[in-house]
């Protein structure tokens, strides 16, 4: 599809969104119950499972750290980027399910693209979690990417956020990612964009036609801690495109919360149901 048919003369894009409209985004906590954290979440069409193991001694499990390649790699810079080796190493492992995409196609440990989300997924973390609490740990994150409908790389954070909070595990404020598109390559205009309109949350269809960025930052705020652009864009197209995102973090950063507070009633409600007293583990007779 051209990049001139990306958007309507009432300009609305293929999915009937606006340019600065997020996709319909669910979630939900504790969706595995062996694991110690987990979260299920869905951006548009785009499905992730996210598990959390740890913290746990180094070394003792046969995740990512013992054999997973370049999750392994990455976590050892976690432990390193936070003040030494005595602090908690942050192991990621990315699997994408053979059918997630359009075409059926297996990604082994070795593939390029694999190796570097995981990379990016580590250095996002290392800097948010609290690992200096946990030291000569490790916390081992899976993702499983079940489908993709562009936006990946910013739903695996949103998902990894979630499934950390139901872990337990502290971080500095909520993670979340999102990415934005120019929409035209045209140059000259008064607005600072170059003549380009920026499009927010991008599916599949914008990511494959036209430039993109995403980016992740705390607590809603203004601190960027991730920024990846994998196309060439003008400077002061990239400018609008990383104001929209932002914006759309923040929008996302009060969706998140708002799974979070959602979950968070749920369980107080299943305590009280069950009769749960206190922090004793005793039930009222």
């Amino acid at each position: 599809m051209s990049r001139y048919e990306l958007l309507s003369p009432e300009g609305l894009r293929v999915d009937g969104r606006r340019w600065n409209e997020l996709r319909r985004i669910s979630a939900q906590l504790s969706t595995q119950s062996a694991v110690d954290g987990s979260s299920y979440l869905e951006q548009g069409n785009t499905k992730i499972i996210c598990t959390v193991i740890g913290p746990i001694e180094k070394g003792s499990s046969g995740g990512p750290g013992g054999s997973g390649g370049g999750g392994g790699g990455g976590g050892g810079a976690g432990g390193g980027a936070n003040g030494g080796e005595a602090d908690a190493s942050v192991l990621f492992e990315v699997n994408y399910a053979a059918f997630s995409g359009m075409e059926r196609k297996k990604r082994g440990r070795g593939d390029k693209r694999v190796a570097e989300m995981q990379s990016a997924l580590q250095r996002t973390f290392a800097s948010i979690i609290l690992t200096h609490l946990y030291p000569r740990s490790e916390i081992l994150i899976t993702l499983h990417i079940l489908s993709q409908d562009g936006s990946v790389l910013a739903s695996c954070i949103n998902a990894t956020t979630l499934a950390l909070i139901d872990a337990g595990i502290p971080l500095q404020d909520y993670v979340t990612a999102c990415t934005a598109a120019s929409s035209s390559t045209g140059g000259g205009g008064e607005d600072g964009l170059g003549g380009a309109d920026p499009l927010l949350d991008m599916n599949s269809i914008e990511e494959g036609d036209l430039p993109g960025v995403t980016v992740a930052t705390v607590g809603g705020g203004e601190r960027i801690v991730l920024c990846s652009l994998e196309s060439r864009v003008q400077l002061a197209r990239l400018e609008g495109m990383i104001a929209v995102a932002v914006g759309g973090c923040a929008e996302l950063r009060g969706v998140l919360d708002g799974v979070v507070r959602k979950w968070g009633r749920e369980v107080l409600r299943r305590r009280d149901e069950a009769g749960w007293v206190g922090g004793g583990g005793k039930k009222e007779e």
